[in-house]
C-alpha cells in the first residue's frame, strides 16, 4: 500500500511539474526556436555566406597545417584542420549578426516605441516595484515553515512585516 502512495505522490508532483508555466512557456521557446533557426540558417546560407564568399572563399575546410612530419597520405604526420575550426567560428559569428541585427533589435526599437506610445498616452511610466531583501525572503520562509508546523499550511503569510523606515 505504501509504494502505492509513493508512486501516486510521484505521478502528482511530475504532473504539477508539468502543468508550471515556465516548462510550458520553455517547451514553446524550443518549438519556436526550432522553426527560427531554419529562416536564419537559410538567410546566412542564402545571403551571407555567397557574399562573404564573394570576397574569400566559402569553404576552409581544406585548409590545414602539418605539425609533425610530412602529411602526405600514408605518412606518419599530424595535421591540424584549422580551416574548419576557422569556418565553424565564422559560421557562428554571421548567423549571431544575422539574429542581432535582423531580428533582436528591430524587436527591441519596437518595444521601446510601444511603451513609450504606452507612456505618452497614461501620461506616466509603470511605477517601480519595491525590491524584496533577503532578509524578508528568509522571513517569508521562516513564517511558512512555522505555519507547516502549526498545521495551517494554506500558502499565505499570516504575519505582515512592518514597514521599514522608507515606508515599504
Amino acid at each position: 500500500m505504501n509504494a502505492k502512495k509513493e508512486a501516486v505522490s510521484i505521478l502528482d508532483g511530475f504532473k504539477a511539474f508539468l502543468m508550471r508555466g515556465n516548462v510550458i512557456d520553455l517547451a514553446v521557446a524550443v518549438v519556436i526556436g526550432a522553426a527560427f533557426t531554419s529562416i536564419v540558417n537559410s538567410v546566412v546560407k542564402g545571403v551571407i555566406n555567397p557574399l562573404v564568399g564573394a570576397i574569400g572563399t566559402k569553404n576552409l575546410d581544406h585548409y590545414s597545417a602539418c605539425v609533425k612530419g610530412s602529411c602526405k597520405p600514408g605518412s606518419d604526420g599530424v595535421e591540424i584542420l584549422w580551416g574548419s575550426v576557422a569556418g565553424a567560428a565564422l559560421n557562428f559569428l554571421i548567423t549571431a549578426a544575422v539574429v542581432y541585427f535582423l531580428m533582436v533589435m528591430p524587436m527591441s526599437k519596437y518595444l521601446a516605441r510601444q511603451e513609450a506610445r504606452k507612456q505618452a498616452r497614461t501620461g506616466k511610466s509603470e511605477p517601480e516595484p519595491n525590491p524584496v531583501t533577503e532578509l524578508e525572503v528568509l522571513q517569508d520562509i521562516r513564517d511558512l515553515l512555522i505555519s507547516q508546523r502549526t498545521g495551517t499550511v494554506d500558502g499565505v503569510v499570516k504575519q505582515q512585516r512592518p514597514a521599514g523606515p522608507d515606508g515599504r
